[in-house]
């Protein structure tokens, strides 16, 4: 399927049909997300079931909802941890209500997850960003730092990353065994 235009909005995206397939909106360009595998679903299960757990009552977890990026750009990440007091019936994040955003990287994905991504939700004022990779299950845990991109926005630094434990401190207290997101 070819796109005719490429100055498609987030109003736009809002008003797709219940039954149209999961898209992300990437400067105007509609983009049809591929479906994940069942790894990549059970890691994302499994990393959202912990982070109900263990994420403090003023955060809430979601999964594969959007994020208004920009006037003309939405992402939807794996796994989201967000403020609590959003209305129910909300489907489309602000940037500010998100707190952490998880990608899951897959075959089809590798260069989006590791560097569009990651550039987008840092730009857009995102504080924390988690990249999980699958062959082996590994946990690289980011947070926006003071280094200034090319395009002006702040980046995100490294902070941890393991295939055992990941131990922080922000955006809460997070003692993760990696095994207990692995499949």
């Amino acid at each position: 399927m070819r796109q005719q235009r490429a100055d498609y909005t987030l109003e736009d995206v809002l008003h797709l049909p219940d039954d149209a397939p999961r898209v992300e909106l990437v400067d105007g360009v509609i983009q049809v997300t591929p479906s994940p595998t069942l790894g990549h679903q059970d890691i994302s299960l499994l990393l959202a079931r912990w982070l109900l757990q263990h994420a403090p009552t003023e955060l809430r977890v979601s999964q594969a909802v959007g994020i208004a990026l920009s006037s003309n750009t939405s992402r939807q990440p794996d796994v989201v941890v967000r403020r609590a007091d959003l209305p129910p019936g909300q489907s489309l994040l602000r940037a500010e209500d998100v707190v952490l955003a998880v990608e899951i990287v897959s075959p089809g994905t590798r260069r989006i997850d590791r560097f569009a991504k990651p550039g987008e939700y840092a730009a857009a004022g995102i504080p924390y960003y988690w990249r999980i990779e699958q062959d082996p299950v590994h946990l690289c845990a980011y947070r926006r730092g003071d280094r200034i991109g090319p395009g002006g926005e702040r980046q995100y630094e490294l902070v941890a990353e393991s295939a055992e434990l990941i131990e922080l401190t922000e955006p809460f207290e997070v003692k993760l065994s990696i095994a207990e997101i692995t499949p």
